[in-house]
């Protein structure tokens, strides 16, 4: 009998160790024009191109057929074009917004006035930071839909199983918020102000689960990221606990990093309340001009020497300390005062600040690339497709063509 020496690879596992190696050191192939459209197209519309879309696009980033892109502002044109499909609006864009619309983050809802609004306000080209004070709301345009409701969402539900196509102008319509809801229009707020959002987030509570889930949504950031002890504590209501189980040291080293900076800021929504019960459908968005909701008073005996809400004036302490860090601006209604009334002009605080547009480029390059920023490139990519979104004034269309073209493959 033979012995085969177990040091030495058999004849076919050499030959497999072999093309191993041939597979490895082998230069990566790099993507032509035709595979980096049809990436590009993927990655904005949700769905392949046809072969029609992908001659079109390719007729724009490589006019000389060579199989090689001609320049990134070839690519840039190119990848514009795949903003004009269907998939873009109704799949993209929709599955993108719809996590912030509801507390569990799902993109699984229905079309909804606030992710409507949203894709609305991208197709159109809008400054994108009207999304958290401007005086607006897509509808649907087909007479056959049932009618806006402040009760319901049958308009939403029926134009999305309508099929039709979100990003046509004849399909989505955009109108004043208060003409289609009879909302004051100093009380709207964007999209803080929908139904949807309403629901979901002025419903029972004390209305700060409207601030912690817009600050998430739109400054990408939750409390946890923007807790300051060092701010003065006197606007803080008289539901906190100020010696929560016995002990004012968690009130001093924990409650306070929030409340300090929440309270003031989210005592902006005090005329706002929630008909329905939660966890239900029915409901509609209550405004009382100049009378503060009772849930701003609720449990005031936890510390009765708190804050009691006096109306809807709110002050910014986060201006100042480690979350100036936040890039605050000039806010059009109020100007750098960090002070004002009501819902609008706090959300203007918010969206004129540089992590509100920092936060919609991330969110779109992750949308697009399929993966959060991670590498020296990644970030050096992102700065640049803010500085490209501040300069188109907050069209958040610049940022998904710029991330698909840095996306689009080599």
């Amino acid at each position: 009998m033979i012995k085969q020496n177990k040091r030495a690879p058999s004849a076919l596992a050499g030959a497999a160790l072999l093309g191993l190696m041939l597979v490895v050191s082998a230069p990566p192939a790099e993507a032509g024009a035709r595979e980096q459209a049809k990436r590009m197209y993927d990655r904005i519309a949700g769905v392949p191109p046809t072969e029609a879309e992908l001659s079109t696009m390719l007729s724009v980033m490589d006019v000389n057929n060579d199989g090689i892109t001609d320049s990134e502002a070839a690519a840039q044109a190119a990848a514009q074009l795949a903003l004009d499909s269907q998939g873009f609006y109704n799949v993209t864009l929709k599955n993108m917004a719809t996590p912030w619309t509801n507390e569990e983050q799902t993109m699984f809802a229905d079309l909804n006035d606030f992710t409507a609004t949203v894709i609305g306000v991208v197709r159109d080209g809008l400054d994108f930071r009207q999304v958290l004070y401007g005086d607006l709301l897509y509808v649907g345009t087909n007479g056959s839909l049932p009618a806006y409701s402040n009760s319901d969402n049958d308009h939403y539900v029926a134009l999305e199983a309508s099929g039709a196509n979100l990003g046509d102008p004849g399909v989505l319509e955009r109108r004043t918020q208060s003409g289609v809801t009879g909302l004051a229009s100093s009380a709207t707020a964007g999209v803080m102000t929908t139904r949807a959002a309403a629901k979901a987030f002025f419903v029972a509570g004390t209305n700060r689960a409207m601030f912690r889930f817009t600050m998430l949504n739109f400054l990408c950031r939750d409390l946890e990221q923007v807790k300051d002890t060092s701010r003065a504590p006197d606007r803080i209501r008289q539901d906190v606990s100020r010696s929560p189980g016995g002990d004012s040291r968690i009130f001093l080293n924990r409650c306070v990093g929030c409340h300090a900076g929440m309270d003031p800021l989210a005592q902006a929504y005090a005329y706002y309340e929630w008909s329905g019960e939660e966890g239900t459908d029915e409901g509609q968005l209550i405004y009382t001009p100049n009378q503060v909701q009772a849930k701003y008073h609720i449990n005031a005996d936890n510390f009765r020497y708190g804050y009691a809400t006096p109306d809807d004036s709110w002050e910014n302490y986060w201006r100042a300390g480690p979350n100036s860090a936040l890039g605050w601006n000039s806010n059009p209604y109020t100007g750098d005062a960090g002070m004002g009334s009501g819902a609008k002009s706090m959300g203007a605080e918010l969206a004129h600040t540089d992590a509100f547009a920092q936060c919609q480029v991330k969110k779109v390059f992750q949308t697009v690339c399929l993966h959060p920023p991670t590498t020296s490139a990644d970030h050096a990519q992102v700065s640049s497709m803010v500085t490209n979104f501040e300069a188109s004034n907050y069209n958040l269309q610049t940022a998904f063509t710029d991330a698909a073209v840095y996306c689009r493959g080599d």
